[in-house]
């Protein structure tokens, strides 16, 4: 490829890791979502929650009188007891107080397993840059730029799913908790899609052959890039 066709690559390929790292943090940290319960009285202990695709974790908070109207357990991250477990709300036949069956246990499997597909595509797509760099082998490009859309659009999709899951247990009257918010893992997902889904799409443009310069020319006739 051209010299200012390569540059074009490398400078997308770039951005791309920072979604792609962006994209990782989010699938394997714990805090996209943070659940609280309604403080029943204060100079007391509470017991917050907030979980990612593979983990949970509850802590135990010490809550003092505040101002009044408040009605949340935290924020999350004053000091307490802390107690996390893996896979949890995967195990059939589990009771939790989060993630009973009315919560909805569903959205979460396949919140993982989308994310899972998002990884893949991010990886493969990955290789098929670095791969492109070889001489003539810059025709892998275009694969590479269709895996990173479908990565960002797969990560995008799990980020829903993951929203209503959030959505449902709050809702459900089976469950504790009446406050809730999106923290930085939720945050690192989203900006994981923008930057794969907008590179995906400009280095698909990148890898096109270049257009005719004049009306009369055709792609046949125009200069072969080297």
């Amino acid at each position: 490829m051209s010299e200012g066709k390569a540059l074009k690559v490398r400078v997308t390929f770039v951005i791309i890791l920072v979604g792609v790292a962006l994209l990782f943090t989010a699938v394997v940290t714990d805090h996209w979502a943070v659940l609280s319960p309604k403080v029943e009285k204060y100079n007391d202990t509470c017991e917050a929650a907030h979980f990612g695709l593979w983990r949970l974790c509850t802590k135990r908070i010490y809550v003092q009188e505040g101002e009044p109207g408040a009605k949340g357990c935290g924020p999350i991250s004053l000091p307490g007891e802390r107690n996390c477990s893996y896979f949890t709300h995967f195990a059939p036949g589990e009771t939790s107080e989060i993630f009973e069956v009315t919560t909805q246990r569903e959205y979460s499997i396949s919140a993982a397993a989308i994310a899972i597909f998002s990884v893949g595509f991010s990886i493969i797509g990955t290789l098929c840059v670095l791969l492109s760099f070889r001489k003539k082998m810059d025709y892998l490009l275009r694969p590479a730029s269709m895996f990173y859309t479908f990565s960002g659009l797969c990560i995008i999709i799990s980020v829903e799913v993951m929203r209503q899951s959030v959505k449902r247990m709050i809702d459900s009257d089976d469950t504790v908790w009446i406050e809730y918010y999106y923290s930085w893992s939720f945050a690192c997902a989203c900006a994981s899609f923008v930057l794969l889904f907008i590179c995906g799409i400009a280095l698909l443009f990148i890898s096109l052959p270049r257009m005719p310069r004049n009306p009369w020319e055709t792609c046949m006739d125009a200069e072969p890039e080297h």
